[in-house]
């Protein structure tokens, strides 16, 4: 008897929630799979073939049974798949770095946000906009954009500046991806200086990864390593954030509902992270959460662009492109600045 009301009680939960959230979420996925489609046959970045293909089906997010779903999927999913982007992290690929190049990076990140916000204010725009291109410009683009929207306070605003800056990053990431390895030869760099280079400057992974291994093995091994550091670091950059946004909500008003102190998911990315460390996750599951992770991602920046709109996306402005691309400017400039001091 209590086994037959522990199963209705689940139907009774269950039922529901995939009544409510299974439509919005099925097609988000549909389109996240039609994405990698395209970037595995074509060469266009999946990401930015999400983005765009959700965006044509921004009348489902409008009105119909999928309006719930595409919510849930551009919210909870994309938070479990920055979660699960912790499972990608170890101690050891921090001490493999070595100290002078860490520091490097970890300065870069730290000026990079910080000028997106003085760069924001120059240009008028507001301090939201600068923390989230700064910090998705510095660490690891589209999912970094994704995680700080996620504890940035809402408004009238908060989805078209997303949208822009997936799609602002994604782009820039892509260019990048073929010019930068071009520059680094210029350059006359070695193959672990260029490494450094593109594993600091370039914002996605999947670019990173394209652009070190088209120079040579090395140069791949390096970049990517150095990626995986600047992701690393997306958990105390939230984190930081959100407990600096907190702190200044509190003083704005002291009654009312806040912003939690930790969000859930920049623990659980930090508990991958330290389970992957002590070599607790296999490398099998490690790399079936880090694929869970990638189609959590995909799919949830698919929701995401059914829920913007064009007409509103036209409506950033210059400024916004400029600032971007500003920011990524100033990353790469600071890094060969780095580069050549420690060689």
């Amino acid at each position: 008897m209590t086994n037959h009301n522990a199963a209705s009680a689940f139907r009774q939960r269950i039922v529901p929630f995939l009544s409510q959230n299974g439509p919005g979420f099925l097609v988000a996925l549909v389109v996240a799979v039609t994405a990698q489609f395209l970037s595995e046959h074509y060469g266009a970045p999946a990401m930015l073939m999400a983005l765009l293909l959700g965006i044509a089906f921004h009348f489902l997010a409008e009105e119909g049974p999928c309006v719930e779903g595409i919510a849930f999927t551009a919210k909870t999913v994309l938070r479990i798949g920055v979660a699960l982007l912790g499972a990608r992290i170890s101690v050891e690929l921090v001490i493999a770095l070595g100290w002078q190049q860490l520091l490097m990076v970890f300065v870069a990140v730290v000026l990079t946000v910080l000028f997106g916000l003085v760069a924001a204010r120059l240009l008028g725009r507001g301090w939201r906009l600068g923390l989230l291109t700064g910090g998705s410009v510095a660490i690891c683009g589209a999912s970094a954009a994704m995680a700080i929207a996620a504890v940035l306070p809402k408004n009238e605003h908060s989805e078209r500046n997303l949208i822009f800056t997936v799609l602002s990053v994604t782009i820039l990431s892509t260019v990048a991806m073929v010019a930068y390895p071009a520059i680094t030869q210029m350059l006359e760099l070695d193959h672990q200086q260029t490494g450094v280079f593109l594993g600091a400057t370039i914002h996605d992974v999947a670019q990173v990864v394209g652009a070190g291994f088209s120079v040579s093995e090395e140069t791949g091994e390096t970049a990517t390593t150095v990626k995986l550091i600047r992701v690393a670091m997306l958990a105390p950059v939230v984190l930081i954030f959100g407990l600096v946004i907190r702190a200044a909500m509190s003083r704005e008003a002291e009654t009312g509902k806040h912003p939690p102190l930790i969000p859930f998911f920049v623990v659980m990315f930090l508990i991958f992270a330290g389970l992957n460390s002590t070599g607790l996750i296999p490398p099998s599951i490690q790399s079936g959460l880090s694929d869970f992770s990638r189609w959590a991602l995909l799919t949830s920046i698919a929701a995401v662009g059914m829920k913007t709109s064009l007409r509103t996306l036209k409506d950033v402005g210059g400024q916004a492109i400029i600032l971007i691309v500003a920011e990524t400017i100033f990353l790469a400039g600071f890094i060969l600045y780095g580069i050549t001091l420690l060689s």
